[in-house]
């Protein structure tokens, strides 16, 4: 079985003791990390707007922000593995960051990933954008964990009110055996 395990910078713990306690002895386990392309260059041009014209001239890449962000990278994936105890390839990519991994499960048997978003209730919005991405597109099966203990039951919205609910944007349905209306 191949066990790929998203690490990122708030959730990584909470995958890595999900990978000790689901995947079965002999696993193979990679702990993915995937950087944002638009970080360095966000930085460039934080830096360019400081100092000018001259810094846009220069390649973002000789700002070393793309080698501090690979670096920072290398070092979460060094504290992932160790904290997993056991053996585990180490995959560093960068790109968009829901494609990545999307194409990093492509390989895998099991994807362990963990919530993301607004953590304090139960529901869709714990999950952030590209978190929601990948729960959407993975091609293998998921483990999404809490990276936090999950929120009592109670944080569930109530049901929306029948009587108050929007009437279709069409009118009511055809009768029942009816022809439907041709358009």
């Amino acid at each position: 079985m191949d066990v790929l395990v998203w690490v990122t910078e708030a959730t990584w713990p909470a995958c890595v003791a999900a990978a000790r306690e689901h995947a079965p002895a002999g696993a193979r386990i990679t702990l993915l990390y995937v950087g944002d392309d638009e970080v360095p260059a966000a930085a460039h041009g934080a830096l360019a707007g400081l100092l000018g014209r001259a810094a846009w001239a220069r390649p973002a890449a000789g700002h070393g922000f793309g080698d501090l962000a690979a670096q920072a990278g290398r070092e979460l994936l060094a504290a992932a593995a160790q904290e997993l105890g056991r053996a585990a390839t180490l995959e560093q990519r960068h790109g968009r960051i829901e494609r990545e991994v999307v194409g990093a499960a492509a390989a895998a048997d099991l994807l362990i990933l963990a919530r993301d978003g607004d953590l304090r209730r139960l529901g869709p919005h714990s999950l952030a954008p590209a978190t929601r991405f990948v729960v959407d597109h993975a091609p293998c099966a998921t483990l999404l964990v809490w990276p936090v203990v999950a929120p009592a039951l109670g944080s569930i919205p109530p049901p929306p009110d029948p009587a108050r609910a929007p009437r279709p944007p069409h009118g009511p349905p055809p009768p029942q055996g009816a022809a439907p209306p041709l358009a």
